[in-house]
């Protein structure tokens, strides 16, 4: 696809500040700059080298002191001539250099052009397209080690390696079908149903990964539910250390959930106070019951927090069954004894035998910060339990995990239908869950295609258009 318009936005943060860097792409980006440009001569500059000057306004009189960077093709994030112009981050100094600058020659870039350039250009590919997106996004440690990790592209090699062997043994079904008729096999089909095997488990345990690495990536969604007057706003506030929701002995003061984040060793924790599950005729505090439910669903992990009366009475086994109703199938349960305070040490350890199954148990106080840390190392273990330790081979993108489901499902069937000795594909002697050749092959191109979609070996209009519209304008 050759790109002709040379494009201009600014790719720093929107409003005023220190410094706003501009950035040009495309084939006269170089030469439409230098019309704006006094200084040394851009056109004439070295690729990767800076140079100070002063850059015009619309109107043509001095705008400001600027540093323009070239990059010359295809040595460049675009894999185009780029320049990077550099000026104070007065927002009317932005606004009058791409007035300028579309005066020039330019014109503005659509959200995520210039990224969607730089796979067109082969400088990326879709997956490391979309890992740029998620590294702008990053809020803590851990989700910007991810992106890096996907940024580098060994994800992306990784399911090259995987689409190349499924392509390999596709074109040896497809050679079959054209000898038809000669009954010959040259796909070898016990070594067809290894391989098939393997990158079967390799797929679904990528795809395994996707809600742990989710929850890293946009924060883990912590739901801390109970019935009134458990603690749940005071272990919220102790997690946070500071009062964020209002602690009452008074029953249903909590009526809706209460939200906030917070940062613990690299990853961002989504922190949900939630209603009191209880009985009552109170229309508002019921509708804010159902929305505590509500996020029980979307949690990654609920910690349900139960006292020492509620155990004694059976209530906690009670909650436990309705928030597993609740719960979805990759949800953890914590159970927390709170109040731990004000219950003897001896007796601790028989409560502990009596709470639900679960997650991990613990006992707890809210009020005075007891085993608080212990609570908060176990939510972490929870959330990225499973992961694999190369964090460039853990999925956080919804789009890839669908397409892994897709091959994932291709692969199931095409392993049913093979056949389990090595006699002519077109015998009857299979049984009816064999397949002939050519349905083998559909299979096999449907797991192809869902892998190459992941890379962008695969794309559409609409797809490309699609994953660059969630981009910020100057990326």
């Amino acid at each position: 696809m050759e790109q002709v318009s040379t494009i201009c936005a600014i790719s720093t943060p929107p409003g005023r500040g220190g410094i706003a860097v501009a950035r040009v792409s495309g084939p006269r980006a170089i030469d439409i700059v230098q019309k704006i440009w006094h200084g040394k001569p851009l056109t004439q500059a070295a690729t990767h080298t800076a140079h100070l000057g002063t850059i015009d306004g619309a109107d043509g009189e001095p705008l400001d002191t600027a540093l323009s960077t070239i990059f010359h093709a295809p040595a460049s994030f675009t894999g185009e001539n780029v320049v990077e112009i550099s000026v104070h981050g007065s927002t009317y100094i932005q606004q009058q250099l791409l007035r300028s600058l579309i005066k020039a020659g330019c014109v503005m870039a659509e959200p995520g052009e210039f990224t969607r350039r730089a796979f067109i250009n082969r400088r990326l590919d879709l997956a490391e397209a979309e890992a740029v997106a998620d590294m702008i996004a990053a809020s803590s440690k851990a989700a910007h080690s991810l992106a890096i990790a996907q940024v580098k592209g060994r994800f992306s090699a990784h399911i090259d390696k995987l689409r190349d062997s499924l392509i390999e043994m596709a074109s040896l079904l497809e050679l079959e079908l054209d000898f038809s008729e000669e009954d010959v096999t040259f796909a070898d089909r016990s070594h067809l149903r290894a391989l098939a095997t393997d990158i079967l488990a390799t797929v679904n345990r990528l795809a395994a990964t996707f809600a742990s690495g989710q929850a890293v990536r946009d924060g883990i969604p912590v739901a801390i539910v109970g019935r009134p007057n458990a603690g749940k706003s005071s272990l919220l506030n102790a997690l946070l250390q500071y009062d964020r929701a209002i602690v009452s002995d008074i029953p249903g003061t909590t009526r809706d959930t209460v939200e906030d984040t917070l940062d613990i060793n690299g990853h961002t924790i989504r922190l949900i106070d939630t209603a009191g599950l209880r009985n009552t005729d109170d229309p508002i505090e019921n509708l804010g019951i159902q929305r505590a439910l509500g996020r029980v669903t979307d949690a990654r992990i609920t910690v349900l927090l139960t006292t020492q009366e509620e155990v004694t009475e059976g209530l906690t086994e009670e909650l436990a069954v309705q928030i597993r109703e609740h719960q979805s199938c990759d949800s953890s349960l914590i159970i927390a004894l709170n109040k731990a305070d004000t219950i003897p040490l001896d007796t601790i350890p028989a409560l502990l035998t009596r709470l639900p199954q679960a997650d991990a148990t613990l006992a707890i106080s809210a009020k005075k910060g007891v085993n608080i840390d212990t609570l908060t190392q176990q939510i972490i273990d929870l959330a990225t339990a499973g992961l694999p330790d190369d964090e460039s081979l853990i999925v956080t993108n919804a789009r890839h995990h669908t397409a892994l489901t897709t091959a994932s499902s291709a692969l199931t069937a095409l392993l049913a239908g093979l056949p389990q000795s090595e006699a002519p594909l077109q015998s009857e002697a299979f049984g009816e869950t064999a397949l002939t050749t050519d349905l083998l092959a559909e299979h096999l191109r449907e797991a192809i295609q869902a892998l190459s979609t992941i890379t962008g070996s695969i794309t559409t209009d609409t797809l490309l258009s699609t994953i660059f519209s969630k981009f910020c304008i100057g990326k």
